[in-house]
C-alpha cells in the first residue's frame, strides 16, 4: 500500500479546514422590505454583508480556493495573488490566513482605506496601482514569486457550482419557499467579475420550472463596459476610467461575464446608486455599500414597471457589503461634491416612489 505524500496530506488538511469553516457558517438572511407602495409586489434583499469577511465575495473566495486546491494550483507554500478592488481580496486574505499562506492583493489606488485595513488585518499585503495596471501587475507578481494568480475575473464562473451545492441561487429559492410569491419575477444583481450573474443565470436554466418564471437582470454602473457589451457583443470594448462603485463595473469585458444567461440589463448612474444607499438607510436603519445601491435602484425600476402594468410578484436583490467601508466616500458629502455628482434628483425620485410606486 502506497502511503500518502506530504503534499497529499497538506491538501487533505487544507480542504478540511475550508469545509469546516463553511460548516460553521449559517446562511445569510433574506430581508423582506416593506414600503407603503408595495401592495402586490414584494422586494427581498439577500444580506451578504453577514459573511465572516463582510461581503458577497466571501462565497467567491471560498470557491476560488477550492478550485485552486483541487486543480493542483495551490500547495503548502504557494503565494496567493489577486487583482481586486477590495472585497474579494479581503475574503481571500481570510482564507489564505486559514491555510497559513502568504497573500498579496493588487488593488486600484482609489480603493477605500477601510478595505485596505481589512486586507491587512487578515495578514494580506497590498500593492496599489492604476486601474489599468491591475491585471498585469498581479500576473507579474505571481510569476516572480512562483505563486498562484487567483484571477477572479477569469475563474469566477468556472469555480462556482451553478447546479446547486448551497450556492446563492439555490439559497434564494429555498428561502422564498414560504413567501406569497415564492418564485421571483426578477432576480437583480450587479456585475464585477460576472460570477454571480453566471451562477444564477445557469441555475435558472438548469431548473426549467424556474427559468420559465424568473428573469435575471444585471445592473451596471457608470464607466463600465458590461452594458455596452451585452447590447453590441463587441468583446474588444474598453473604458480607461475606473468605476466609482467599488466591486462592480469593469473597464474591459471580463471572461466570467456570460451575457447569454442574462435576460435584461439596466444602466444605473453612480449618483442614483449613492442616493439609493442613503435613502435605503432610512428604510433599513443601516448603511450599505455602493453596489447595493446599484442593485436596489435597478430592482425598484423593475418594481415600478410591474406596479404600472398591474403585475403581482416578487423581486429579489442583494446587500453586497456594509456601508461602514465607505464612510469617507459614498457617505461623505465632500467626496460626492468632488466627484461632481448630484444626488438630489434621485433622492426626490426615491421619496416619490415610496408614496406612489412610480419612478
Amino acid at each position: 500500500m502506497t502511503l500518502p505524500t506530504e503534499k497529499k496530506k497538506w491538501l487533505a488538511a487544507a480542504l478540511t479546514i475550508i469545509n469546516a469553516d463553511f460548516n460553521r457558517s449559517s446562511d445569510t438572511h433574506l430581508i423582506k422590505v416593506d414600503l407603503p407602495c408595495f401592495v402586490d409586489v414584494s422586494l427581498y434583499l439577500k444580506d451578504e454583508s453577514t459573511h465572516p469577511t463582510g461581503s458577497l465575495k466571501h462565497r467567491l473566495a471560498r470557491s476560488l480556493f477550492l478550485y485552486g486546491l483541487c486543480n493542483g494550483l495551490i500547495h503548502q507554500n504557494t503565494t496567493i495573488v489577486e487583482s481586486s478592488s477590495g472585497s474579494t481580496a479581503i475574503s481571500e486574505a481570510y482564507f489564505a490566513r486559514l491555510l497559513g499562506l502568504r497573500f498579496i492583493a493588487v488593488v486600484p489606488k482609489s480603493t477605500a482605506s477601510e478595505k485596505i485595513k481589512q486586507i491587512e488585518f487578515y495578514g494580506g499585503e497590498c500593492f496599489k496601482v492604476e486601474p489599468s495596471d491591475l491585471y498585469a501587475k498581479a500576473q507579474q507578481l505571481a510569476d516572480e514569486l512562483n505563486g498562484h494568480y487567483m484571477d477572479q475575473f477569469t475563474y469566477a464562473e468556472r469555480a462556482t457550482d451553478w447546479r446547486g451545492n448551497s450556492n446563492i441561487a439555490e439559497s434564494i429559492f429555498a428561502q422564498m419557499a414560504m413567501e406569497t410569491h415564492q418564485i421571483p419575477s426578477w432576480i437583480v444583481v450587479s456585475a464585477g467579475t460576472g460570477g454571480t450573474s453566471a451562477t444564477i443565470g445557469r441555475y435558472l436554466r438548469y431548473n426549467p420550472a424556474l427559468h420559465l418564471k424568473t428573469q435575471l437582470a444585471v445592473v451596471d454602473p457608470d464607466n463600465s463596459v458590461f452594458y455596452d457589451y451585452y447590447r453590441d457583443r463587441d468583446s474588444a470594448i474598453s473604458n480607461n476610467k475606473g468605476s466609482r462603485i467599488e466591486g462592480i463595473g469593469r473597464p474591459r469585458v471580463e471572461p466570467s461575464f456570460l451575457p447569454d444567461v442574462v435576460d435584461h440589463m439596466i444602466q444605473v448612474p453612480d449618483a442614483a446608486s449613492i442616493a439609493t444607499i442613503r435613502w435605503l438607510e432610512g428604510v433599513l436603519g443601516r448603511k450599505c455599500g455602493g453596489s447595493t445601491g446599484t442593485n436596489v435602484y435597478g430592482a425598484l425600476k423593475l418594481i415600478a414597471q410591474m406596479i404600472e402594468n398591474k403585475q403581482q410578484g416578487s423581486v429579489v436583490s442583494m446587500i453586497c457589503d456594509a456601508g461602514e467601508r465607505y464612510l469617507n466616500t459614498y457617505y461623505d458629502d465632500e467626496w460626492v461634491a468632488q466627484q461632481q455628482l448630484d444626488l438630489a434628483p434621485y433622492t426626490q425620485q426615491l421619496e416619490n416612489f415610496m408614496l406612489t410606486g412610480k419612478m
